[in-house]
C-alpha cells in the first residue's frame, strides 16, 4: 500500500497497482464490480499478449485504480461523484453542464492522487 495525502476517512489504503492488490481493494469498496474487472483484464491481457506491449495492462491497472477504486475508497469524492452522476440529465442545462464539469474534475482528482 502506498502513502497518501489525508483526506479524511478512506476505506481502504490505496493499493498498489497489481492485479491482486487492486482486486483486493475493489472487493472491499465495490464487490458488485469485480465480474466487470475479471473480464477486462482477461481482455487487456490478451491484448497486450497480442500486441507484445504491456500497455494494455498498465492502462487497465491505471483505469481501475483512479476511476474504480481511488472515487470509491474515498467517501469524499464518491459523495461528489454521486451527485454528479445524478445530475446529469438534469432538465436545466447549467446544472448538467456544471454536473458533468464535476465529474470531470473527481477524475482528475483520482488520476493525479493514484500518480502521486
Amino acid at each position: 500500500m502506498s502513502t497518501q495525502a489525508d483526506h479524511g476517512h478512506e476505506l481502504v489504503p490505496r493499493p498498489e497497482q497489481t492485479p491482486d492488490a487492486l482486486r483486493a481493494a475493489l472487493a472491499v469498496v465495490a464487490p458488485g464490480r469485480l465480474p466487470g474487472m475479471q473480464q477486462t483484464k482477461e481482455e487487456v491481457f490478451a491484448k497486450a499478449l497480442e500486441w507484445q506491449s504491456l500497455s494494455p495492462v498498465r492502462g487497465w491497472a491505471l483505469a481501475w485504480a483512479a476511476r474504480d477504486i481511488e472515487i470509491a475508497r474515498r467517501p469524499d469524492l464518491a459523495a461528489r461523484h454521486s451527485r454528479a452522476k445524478n445530475n446529469l440529465e438534469h432538465d436545466d442545462a447549467d446544472v448538467a453542464h456544471e454536473a458533468l464539469r464535476e465529474l470531470s474534475a473527481v477524475l482528475d482528482e483520482a488520476m493525479k492522487a493514484v500518480h502521486a
